[in-house]
């Protein structure tokens, strides 16, 4: 796994941390969760979403349903990138957001650490 690039995101307080990597296996998601888990010990949620040539996966980490790994996902699949990964670390700013302006935020900050 390679650390590609990183962007911060913010909106009403919240922060919106994005991570992209380069991956090889599924077992690397594990590891990179767990790396992400330890680093942002405050971090209220990891959604992620991930596609290798032979599987896919995305997680919402209990945000509500689809509101984050699922635009992470089809952002990954609709620019055609394999073996790669969005990770986005959300730090809760204590307003809440609502579904829309959520699943804006996760897409804003995934489009934006895919950008070169």
């Amino acid at each position: 796994m390679k650390l590609l690039n990183t962007y911060t995101y913010e909106i009403k307080k919240s922060k919106f941390i994005a991570y992209y990597y380069e991956i090889n296996d599924g077992k690397e998601i594990k590891k990179i969760l767990m790396d992400l888990r330890k680093d942002h010990k405050k971090a209220r949620h990891i959604p992620y979403a991930y596609i290798l040539t032979n599987t896919a996966g995305k997680s919402d980490d209990k945000e509500p349903l689809n509101t984050a790994g699922l635009p992470i996902y089809n952002l990954l699949k609709q620019k055609n990138l394999v073996n790669k990964a969005i990770f986005v670390v959300r730090y809760f700013g204590g307003i809440k957001l609502g579904a829309s302006n959520l699943l804006r935020s996760y897409l804003n900050a995934s489009i934006n650490v895919i950008k070169d």
